[in-house]
């Protein structure tokens, strides 16, 4: 069937415009050549489209700086007039699509000139509030870097206008597309009849909904399609005009928003396969010579190659001209990071030629908004910078510019990213860039140390991270010794500045950053390292890069970014230890549980040393014990920082059945003295220490004479101190002589109530075991603290803490049986007692038949009616009037009523209504108490006096 031409939104001329010249020399992909004639009638009729819709390109340089003839640079001008007309030292051929301009791979003298890096209205930035876009300083940024910022509307005017396809063509296209969906394309025409009928149908999205509704409700269909048609072309061939016209289509489709290379996974599929098909082609140099030895037609391989290359460059670009988020960056780097690390020289080539392009599309056309989904900056600045001192010169000239082009897109993604207040560090580091002449594309070519100088300013502490551990890929998987020495150079250049300050550090890292040669010395000092690093971290945490030394001339006024501070920098260090010494799964498990982020707390340090240290020892025992052993001479060494990081990794490893065979000296006399020590956290390690020490049977006798002083921490403010010392006496209650119990047992007492729901929790167990650990001969002396701590418990039954009443039901059946008492039942209903008054009277009967002294008894229940807990203060003043009915007559006249009904009537004030209603019923019966102090004994005189009267 005939194909209609394309024409509002129709795609620039592409490939197909290319000219068939084959003059260009093969250095690299993006100096394409353009085309060559085909052979078969579908590669005629491939020529002939590319020809109808061909552009004429601008005049085009004889060569850029790479060649070492460019024309001179010429920056500034008149930026708006560079808008209106192709500049004439652009080499590239300029295509118009849908209101955007597509950058063709080939040389450009304009690209290789200085990028005037001027911030004088850098306080006019100015953000839109619903997307944030750069509004005022759009056009500076672009005048910055010498890019031509195209607008959407000013690329709409090139347009060739044609009319809209009308409704009967849509629907042939349509049911001519769903044949194919049903049949097989086996011809070649038949499967480039079935692409360009989808690149028209296209064409027609914006404004035919039947399209819309066909195109979506069928993309998955397409995807499969084209994967099937890929597939089936024959692998390394040039001859192939249904791969080329499949990057064709799939731009079509994407100016029009239809991505076919995102989402789900057999889009990503068909992504990784394309890009495979392109970048592994054979080299440039061996397709000329395949065609010299066996020629086989009128053809030009180079230009074919380079025809094929222009499509899938021209696909790429098309993906990110509307790229707000960074998504589809994100998604194009994916696929080719592995790309850009390939062992084979023409496939580094294309990939870094193919990313280049998109970052110069990128740069034309940002129009970011939040949120940025592009979160690998790190990792690709490292990668380009690696690149540009990689030993193939192509491969340099590409990186260098897509260096060049990233850092455009670097400062309008900082702008958006970052706040206001920091928009003036941004310009002092880009007056830096001026002042070191970082702003050239000549500049980063074959010297990739000065990309990390420039880019190291912007990048935070999560892109720094990813910068080093792609520069140690760099140095374990490129093989180049040229890229080797790059990567080093780089990791250099990023910490050599703070050495003034870290020099321990800075020598570990230099340990690292040489190269493979000193592995087996870096194991070796492995353990001197990671104590040294992190040593450096604490000493560093909650430092600013104001508080330390920079070499003059690298910053501006001595100051850099916010987001980079010191600890940053040993924490970079700490991670490539780990990496270097292949403690693949101790650096893992920091990750995991944000070790990285303990590390640089200040009130979590310790947390992360704590999880570094149990990593290590799990994953790496023989490790782990090399640094214990080393740390035992050290650990009273340095001042405070360093003998507390020293003592919590060690402390960690004890948990070894290794630290058996270390010396009392060295272990428990250590834990003793920290014990000891006037600061929270040297108690808090010593005691976590005994808590390990513990473990091992044999290390418990030395621990007993440290009981007393454990005792004594039980007092402490500090909950986890308090928490430590009762999991380390619930180890040794059972061994304890009674002396120690009982005075152990008062303390834990004045701790039933404690604001500290843990601290509550514990003491009340630990009160159990203590019970439980009482000998006979031991019963009567302690029976009286027994009876003391029976009313605590059983109010605490009714704490608001699930935990805390669970537990003081338990402990308070543990008092009984001590006593030989058999609760009743109501004791351990679960319920609040206001609900059910007549089982709290159960309770107080029970207990008014068991206790002698209850006027002790009411005394203390009152305590607890000033609790500041409501539940507890309800269930106090309901069993003091339950209870009050029990007491002696005796008890009553002596001590009177008044001191009890004194403390109810304050609560009658209570802002909580139920108390106050409890309160007055509490108060009713102790006066009636008072009125009639035994009840019992008027009945009976009435019961005499009845008898004697006549019947």
């Amino acid at each position: 069937m005939s194909l209609p031409h394309r024409g509002l939104g129709a795609r620039p001329a592409g490939p197909r415009a290319a000219s068939t010249s084959s003059r260009a020399p093969a250095h690299s992909p993006r100096r394409a050549g353009r085309g060559a004639p085909g052979s078969s009638p579908a590669q005629r009729l491939t020529r002939q489209r590319h020809c109808s819709e061909q552009v004429p390109p601008g005049p085009e340089a004889q060569a850029d700086f790479r060649s070492g003839n460019g024309p001179q640079n010429q920056a500034g001008g008149d930026a708006a007039h560079s808008r209106r007309a192709p500049r004439a030292e652009m080499g590239s051929t300029r295509r118009i699509y849908n209101r955007v301009e597509i950058v063709i791979p080939c040389a450009s003298g304009s690209d290789s000139g200085s990028v005037d890096l001027q911030l004088s209205n850098l306080e006019d930035v100015q953000k839109c509030p619903s997307c944030l876009e750069l509004t005022v300083l759009d056009s500076d940024i672009s005048d910055i870097f010498g890019l031509p910022q195209e607008s959407l509307r000013d690329s709409f005017r090139h347009l060739t206008h044609q009319g809209p396809l009308g409704q009967a063509t849509v629907e042939k296209l349509i049911e001519f597309i769903q044949e194919f969906f049903n049949g097989e394309l086996k011809s070649e025409l038949e499967k480039l009849t079935f692409l360009r009928s989808l690149s028209s149908l296209s064409r027609t999205l914006p404004y035919d909904e039947t399209t819309e509704s066909f195109i979506h409700s069928h993309r998955a269909g397409i995807v499969h399609t084209l994967n099937m048609l890929v597939q089936e072309e024959p692998q390394h061939s040039l001859f192939s005009p249904v791969l080329q016209e499949v990057f064709v289509t799939i731009a079509d489709l994407s100016y029009q928003g239809v991505h076919l290379l995102f989402g789900s996974e057999d889009r990503v599929d068909l992504f990784t396969l394309i890009t495979k098909s392109i970048i592994t082609l054979p080299s440039v140099k061996t397709l000329t010579h395949l065609q010299e030895i066996m020629p086989s037609g009128s053809y030009n391989s180079e230009c074919l190659y380079r025809q094929m290359f222009q499509a899938f460059s021209e696909m790429l670009q098309s993906l990110v001209v509307k790229d707000p988020h960074l998504e589809n960056l994100n998604t194009i780097f994916t696929h080719m990071d592995p790309w850009l690390q390939s062992i084979k020289d023409h496939e580094r080539e294309r990939a870094a030629a193919s990313m280049t392009q998109v970052l110069k599309c990128l740069s034309r056309h940002l129009n970011l908004k939040l949120p940025l989904q592009f979160q690998r900056l790190g990792h690709l600045v490292a990668l380009m910078a690696l690149l540009c001192g990689d030993p193939v010169k192509e491969v340099a000239e590409e990186a260098a510019e897509g260096a060049h082009y990233l850092l455009h897109v670097t400062l309008r993604l900082k702008y958006i990213t970052q706040d206001k207040k920091n928009h003036q560090s941004l310009r002092r580091a880009m007056k830096t860039c001026r002042e070191l002449e970082l702003y050239n594309i000549k500049q980063f070519y074959s010297c990739p140390c000065k990309i990390a100088q420039v880019f190291k300013v912007f990048l935070n502490s999560n892109e720094l991270c990813q910068f080093v551990m792609t520069m140690l890929d760099g140095l374990k998987n490129l093989k180049h010794p040229s890229t080797q020495q790059s990567a080093g150079e780089l990791l250099i250049t990023l910490v050599k500045n703070a050495e003034s300050q870290f020099e321990k550090a800075t020598d570990a890292l230099y340990e690292v950053f040489v190269g493979n040669r000193l592995r087996a010395a870096t194991f070796r000092l492995f353990p001197q390292l990671l104590m040294t690093l992190l040593i450096q971290v604490h000493h560093s945490v909650g430092l600013t890069m104001s508080d330390v030394a920079i070499p003059r001339g690298l910053y501006t006024e001595q100051e850099v970014s916010s987001e980079v501070t010191p600890v940053c920098f040993a924490i970079q260090a700490t991670k490539t230890l780990l990496l270097r010494t292949q403690c693949w799964q101790e650096f893992n498990i920091m990750e995991k549980h944000k070790g990285w982020t303990l590390l640089a707390g200040k009130d979590c340090h310790l947390q992360g040393i704590y999880l570094l240290a149990n990593a290590l020892l799990e994953r790496n025992h023989l490790l782990a014990h090399k640094v214990m052993y080393l740390l035992v001479p050290l650990l009273n060494r340095g001042n405070d920082k360093h003998k507390l990081t020293s003592a919590a990794f060690f402390v960690e490893l004890l948990q070894s059945p290794v630290s058996r065979r270390l010396p009392s000296i060295y272990s428990v006399a250590r834990l003793k003295d920290w014990l000891r020590h006037g600061t929270n956290l040297f108690k808090t390690v010593a005691l976590k220490g005994l808590c390990y020490l513990i473990r091992h049977r044999e290390m418990r006798e030395d621990i007993n004479s440290l009981l007393p002083d454990i005792i004594d921490l039980l007092c402490e403010t500090d909950e986890k101190i308090v928490l430590f010392a009762i999991q380390i006496l619930l180890q040794h209650v059972r061994t304890m002589d009674f002396p120690t119990l009982a005075v152990m047992m008062r303390t834990l007492f004045s701790l039933f109530g404690d604001v500290r729901p843990d601290v509550h929790h514990f003491s009340v167990t630990l009160y159990g075991a203590c019970i439980k650990s009482v000998k006979h001969t031991d019963k009567k002396s302690i029976e009286n603290q027994v009876l003391g701590s029976l009313v605590p418990l059983l109010l605490y039954t009714q704490d608001e803490n699930y935990a805390v009443a669970e537990e003081s039901r338990r402990v308070l059946t543990i008092c009984a049986q001590f006593l030989k008492w058999k609760l009743p039942q109501e004791v351990y209903c679960k319920g609040p007692w206001y609900i059910h008054p007549s089982e709290v009277g159960t309770i107080c009967k029970f207990f008014g038949k068991k206790c002698k002294g209850k006027v002790n008894i009411l005394a203390q229940t009152l305590m607890f009616s000033k609790n500041a807990k409501l539940p507890i203060r309800r269930a106090a003043v309901l069993f003091v009037g339950l209870f009050s009915k029990y007491m002696d007559n005796s008890e009553v006249r002596m001590k009177g009523t008044d001191w009890i009904e004194d403390d109810l009537r304050d609560l009658l004030n209570d802002p909580e209504p139920s108390l106050r209603v409890i309160a007055s019923q509490a108060l009713l019966r102790v006066q009636k108490l008072e009125a009639d102090p035994d009840p019992g004994q008027t009945i009976c005189w009435w019961r005499k006096l009845l008898r004697h009267l006549p019947t």
